[in-house]
């Protein structure tokens, strides 16, 4: 017996584990499906109005009418219920009281003509119900001395005991004297319960007390409450799929239009201003969409004027700037031939020849800035890029801004990896952004020292210039790489450059597909920061370099030098220096 006990104990977790597996196989593949739906529906609801309008309304619909129906129901249970029992209770009372007479009027002394008399009386009883079927429960009130001649102890209904009487109501009506009393119950009819009402009294025979249950089947009620139950829901569903209905069309008629002008808003935002909205009647929304269509059009009409306008003006600039070059060769030419010979003025001339010279060439160096602004406007402006080590271009940049640093008695300190970086680059134009960027940390530098970072990762290289300046505001900060913009408008146009440098050099970044920032503080200085991707058609995540600096040097004392742990791979331009090998080194701290 034991050994039985255990191989069905084992076959039973075998067959819970491989259930267990069924249901974890099914759930695994049914769970994303349903991710999907639900992702599927979040994203419907967050981008249809439309769809959130329809089922909301359903929802409200279906809630409505569920408390409604559930009312209703209530209500129709009840005042059935309620019309039943006031029938019950008066036929039960009209039946009692007939039974008693009959018992009391009996005049039997055997116990075959009583058992026919209780018989016959009780089966009249059960066949008078005219509308609510009934049946009964005789039964000796327990706990009397039995009389002489009590032939009948109980009798009740086929299929009813007195087990079908509740005992509450039994209990209420052995301690009363002629009162009435009542109770829900089950009947069982056949194979199936049905609900019914049992109605109690007292009656005597012969000298004994009996319990008298009158038993009412409700099931004609029941049915009656499950048609009326049956009817509510499906017209309640029909309800709902009409409202659902109506309110899918009226959000259509009303979405679908601002649907349709948010597709032609994007394709004007596209740039195809021809777009414009389908009118229809005289209402809300035809007025709505005559207005878009009119704002539409002037804003074609703005953008076209502008647009010419701006192809002029890039024309003329271009045009100008063309001009411009031979009579400015001729200036500069003669400009030279004065300068060359201005020894041999006097000082007045020599002067003015100096003036001239210089003047001269910050035109030149003006006019070069804004043929290269026609071209990146015209959009002709093309990158040669070529695989090489960007350590090279930022040594160069420095061996030709060393001379300007040397003159400003600023320091240029560069820190760069000890291994080639290599990057896909157009080296003429990163050249160009780290000139203007490392003069102009020098021009404003106040002869501080300026701190070149070269720092690499896996898809980009990141250059940060560092002076300790006079610095700039936030604000200045954000509006650095405008055209001819400059933080003190006051500042005389003899100093400086044009105006373009850093406006080309973002120009030049975008072209490199990179970013170009700035930071900057008042008395602190400030930090430009170059990012590009170490291959074309990458994009950038996050720059090696940070833009706002950790400041390791002593600000105001010139020829200081960063932290001894920061000394490695670091090449310092003392000032007054006047070449730079183009080759990378690096001083190591002993």
């Amino acid at each position: 017996m034991t050994f039985r006990t255990r191989i069905w104990r084992r076959r039973a977790l075998i067959v819970g584990w491989r259930v267990a597996r069924l249901v974890g196989t099914g759930a695994r593949r049914f769970l994303p499906a349903l991710r999907f739906i639900a992702r599927a529906l979040q994203r419907r609801w967050r981008r249809s109005l439309q769809f959130r309008t329809v089922l909301t309304t359903l929802m409200l619909a279906v809630t409505s009418f569920a408390v409604v129906g559930a009312y209703l129901s209530n209500q129709i249970a009840n005042n059935l219920f309620q019309e039943r029992l006031t029938q019950a209770e008066s036929e039960t009372r009209y039946n009692v009281k007939q039974v008693q007479e009959t018992f009391d009027g009996a005049q039997v002394t055997d116990q075959s003509s009583v058992i026919t008399l209780v018989y016959d009386t009780l089966n009249a009883v059960e066949g008078r119900g005219s509308v609510i079927q009934r049946r009964y429960v005789f039964e000796a009130k327990p706990e009397q001395t039995k009389p002489r001649n009590r032939w009948v102890e109980s009798r009740a209904s086929d299929q009813l005991t007195v087990s079908v009487i509740p005992p509450d109501l039994r209990k209420a009506v052995q301690s009363s004297g002629k009162d009435q009393y009542w109770a829900s119950t089950v009947i069982p009819v056949g194979t199936e319960d049905r609900p019914g009402i049992a109605v109690g009294n007292l009656v005597t025979f012969n000298g004994t007390v009996y319990e008298l249950y009158l038993i009412y089947d409700l099931n004609t009620a029941q049915q009656t409450l499950d048609e009326i139950q049956g009817v509510l829901w499906a017209g309640g569903a029909v309800m709902v799929l009409l409202i659902g209905a109506v309110a899918w069309y009226v959000t259509r008629n009303v979405v679908s239009p601002v649907s349709h002008a948010a597709m032609v808003s994007e394709k004007l935002a596209a740039g195809q201003l021809q777009e414009r909205m389908v009118v229809r009647g005289e209402d809300e929304v035809a007025r709505l969409g005559a207005s878009f269509n009119h704002m539409a059009a002037s804003l074609q009409e703005q953008i076209t004027q502008l647009a010419t306008l701006s192809q002029m003006q890039q024309r003329f600039v271009s045009d100008v700037s063309h001009e411009l070059r031979t009579p400015l060769t001729t200036v500069r030419m003669a400009a030279e031939v004065l300068y060359d010979a201005r020894d041999d003025f006097d000082p007045i001339n020599k002067r003015s020849a100096e003036l001239l010279y210089n003047q001269v060439e910050r035109f030149q160096s003006l006019l070069s800035d804004l043929l290269e602004i026609s071209r990146f406007d015209a959009g002709v402006a093309e990158l040669d890029a070529e695989a090489e080590d960007i350590r090279h271009v930022v040594a160069h940049v420095i061996e030709g801004a060393a001379p300007v640093a040397a003159e400003y008695g600023s320091e240029l300190i560069l820190s760069a990896p000890a291994e080639p970086v290599i990057v896909d680059m157009d080296a003429r134009r990163i050249d160009r952004i780290l000139r203007n960027l490392i003069l102009n940390a020098v021009e404003h530098g106040e002869g501080k020292p300026v701190a070149i970072t070269v720092a690499a990762s896996q898809t980009a290289v990141g250059i940060s210039v560092r002076d300790h300046g006079m610095g700039m505001e936030p604000a200045e900060a954000a509006r650095v790489f405008d055209r001819f913009w400059r933080a003190d408008p006051a500042r005389a146009r003899t100093t400086g450059g044009s105006g373009l440098g850093l406006s080309i050099a973002m120009e030049d970044t975008k072209l490199h597909n990179g970013w170009l920032q700035a930071w900057g503080r008042k008395g602190s200085g400030a930090n430009f920061r170059l990012t590009v991707p170490l291959r074309q058609g990458e994009g950038i995540d996050a720059s090696p370099v940070p833009l706002e600096p950790d400041d390791t040097m002593v600000q105001g004392q010139p020829g200081s030098i960063p932290r001894e742990a920061d000394q490695r791979n670091m090449l310092i331009l003392e000032a007054g220096a006047s070449h730079l090998a183009p080759a990378i080194t690096s001083k190591e701290t002993p």
